[in-house]
């Protein structure tokens, strides 16, 4: 079954829909590379890919562990390099100041961010880092 389909829309704009859900996500080109930066990045969502699978992950371990972890955020930097244009560094900032966890359980979570499907598909020369605050 297809994932997702992709229209390019002219103006460096695509519409991609999730098959399963109908979901629309729009993509612009960003403005520092010719586009209109009106929508997220195809890079951006690459960053966005990270940080939600990061949480998801995380959230798995924390149910397994009896962990609250609701209301936890993430802030993201994307660093882009030239020659190639790419991805050069994503910083991935997670907070959440009133987690109750031990430490045994933090470096459960801890482990199932670094490990999670996107960081473990990410090419080695995108750097990840990733900054725990609680």
């Amino acid at each position: 079954m297809t994932t997702l389909t992709s229209v390019y829309k002219g103006s460096l704009r695509t519409e991609n829909t999730h098959t399963r859900s109908g979901q629309v996500v729009i993509t612009d080109a960003p403005v520092d590379n010719k586009g209109k930066g009106e929508a997220f990045s195809p890079t951006d969502l690459v960053c966005t890919a990270l940080s939600s699978c990061m949480l998801t992950t995380m959230a798995i371990v924390a149910d397994r562990e009896q962990v609250d972890m609701t209301g936890m955020t993430t802030e993201v930097v994307k660093i882009m390099g030239a020659n190639p244009r790419k991805i050069a560094e994503i910083q991935v900032t997670l907070t959440h100041p009133g987690l109750k966890a031990s430490a045994e359980q933090i470096d459960k979570l801890k482990h199932a961010a670094h490990t999670c499907p996107v960081a473990l598909s990410l090419h080695d020369s995108v750097k990840q880092t990733i900054t725990f605050n609680f």
